[in-house]
């Protein structure tokens, strides 16, 4: 068994995190979904962060990052400002009500059910990603809403591509029949015209 089916990867279970950074006088925040408790004892946490990411170079540089938990209230508006553009040329907190943590790094407290505020301990370099080895200095539970997946933004918060209509059009006034079969003797309610003249939408 050497094949690699890459959608085995997609049965992994994974959450969606914002994670929020920031150097000198810039707050950053990004969308990761790797954040991982590996010891109890002292409590200790992993992040993955995508090299190309800005907090990346920021959290390498600082070594202090906060760790939200997002739950299953977010809306899309939160991963489209977090996870789809960059901070080097954006303030993602412009529009977004937000705190201070005692590291006097930005938490966001809106869909959130639990904030870690971490110091990173070491560092992996894992080619396209690094991974951040975390001491956890403070963890805060707001409220008891399920953990967002990323299973369930896929299927519930992420816009889905609009459904093309199936049916036929009428060739000479443009009348649509939606219909995944049309029958021999339909005829265009609009101009009366048989259903010869009809072609199916492509």
């Amino acid at each position: 068994m050497s094949k690699i089916d890459n959608s085995a990867f997609f049965n992994i279970g994974y959450g969606l995190y914002l994670v929020t950074s920031r150097l000198e006088d810039k707050d950053n925040g990004m969308i990761v979904n790797s954040v991982m408790q590996v010891t109890n004892t002292p409590q200790k946490l992993i992040v993955a962060i995508n090299k190309d990411a800005y907090s990346h170079d920021i959290i390498k540089q600082t070594k202090i990052m906060n760790v939200h938990c997002l739950d299953k209230s977010a809306k899309f508006s939160i991963f489209e400002n977090f996870g789809m553009k960059s901070g080097k040329n954006t303030d993602k907190f412009d529009k977004v009500d937000f705190g201070r943590t005692e590291n006097g790094l930005a938490f966001v407290k809106e869909s959130v059910n639990t904030l870690f505020c971490l110091e990173v301990e070491s560092y992996i370099d894992m080619e396209t990603h690094g991974v951040f080895v975390c001491s956890v200095i403070s963890a805060e539970v707001f409220n008891s809403n399920e953990t967002m997946t990323y299973s369930y933004y896929q299927k519930n918060v992420k816009p889905q591509p609009e459904k093309k209509k199936k049916g036929f059009v009428c060739t000479v006034c443009g009348y649509i029949h939606e219909s995944d079969t049309l029958p021999d003797d339909f005829v265009c309610p609009l101009c009366l015209h048989s259903a010869e003249v009809f072609e199916p939408i492509k």
